[in-house]
């Protein structure tokens, strides 16, 4: 066989083919578009595992230098989640400054009503927005060293003018303190105290809390970081696949 056969072949034999350059393509669009390098349709673990980083974006389109997490991109993944049968368990990663508070709370109330069971864990931040998303699981995990900045909702350099928006923004308050309650340990008392907290905050009021700090006033129930966070998350897709066995065979 002569030298230009051999290289004829082996360069046909490392040309990807139709289908693996569609695959790849999807791969890229995927992180592009999602974030993600597998949707919850493709991934083969029975694990999903889900990151929200930086800020929440919710109805505006924030700058592009920002690095965001769009709810318009994780509300169909948590469907596609709970859909999908072959995903027993949903697994949340937050590392995010917080953002649209609406956003925020469409995001956890999703990830609340999950039938499959679900676990987060704070890395670095879970601020603002981000403290009701990382309750919402049903298990909540925080690294030793990642902090919760907890303080009231606000409008960034505006000035409330009348009585009616000052009364929007107490009742969007209010729903993010119910959720957050009635989604962990912490009573409303210690909340919004450590909500309107004077003092701890520079030029502003509110308090961030460290790792254990969250543990002891019952916002997160435990810390640990990925090891810990994904051996409870397997406990309960056990729990909850015997649940299921126990149901078919009543």
């Amino acid at each position: 066989m002569s030298w230009q056969m051999q290289t004829d072949i082996t360069s046909e034999q490392q040309e990807p083919s139709a289908d693996e350059k569609r695959k790849a393509n999807a791969v890229v669009d995927t992180i592009q578009q999602l974030g993600q390098t597998a949707t919850p349709a493709l991934n083969e673990s029975n694990i999903f595992c889900m990151t929200i980083i930086g800020q929440v974006e919710g109805h505006l389109v924030l700058p592009p230098q920002n690095k965001t997490t769009k709810y318009e991109h994780l509300i169909p993944q948590l469907v596609a989640a709970e859909q999908n049968n072959k995903i027993e368990g949903v697994f949340i990663v937050l590392n995010t400054v917080g953002g649209d508070v609406e956003a925020g709370l469409a995001i956890a109330e999703m990830i609340s009503s999950l039938s499959k069971p679900t676990v987060t864990l704070v890395l670095g931040g879970g601020h603002s927005i981000g403290v009701p998303i990382a309750v919402a699981g049903d298990m909540s995990f925080i690294a030793e060293t990642a902090t919760m900045t907890i303080h009231p909702i606000r409008l960034n350099g505006l000035v409330i003018g009348v009585p009616q928006t000052f009364e929007y923004l107490d009742k969007m308050q209010e729903r993010v303190v119910r959720f957050v309650t009635s989604h962990s340990n912490v009573s409303e008392h210690i909340f919004k105290e450590l909500m309107f907290k004077t003092g701890e905050l520079t030029r502003d009021i509110g308090t961030t809390v460290i790792g254990s700090d969250a543990v002891k006033h019952g916002l997160i129930d435990a810390v640990g970081g990925l090891g810990e966070a994904l051996r409870e998350l397997n406990q309960r897709i056990e729990a909850w696949k015997r649940g299921r066995l126990e149901v078919g065979s009543v």
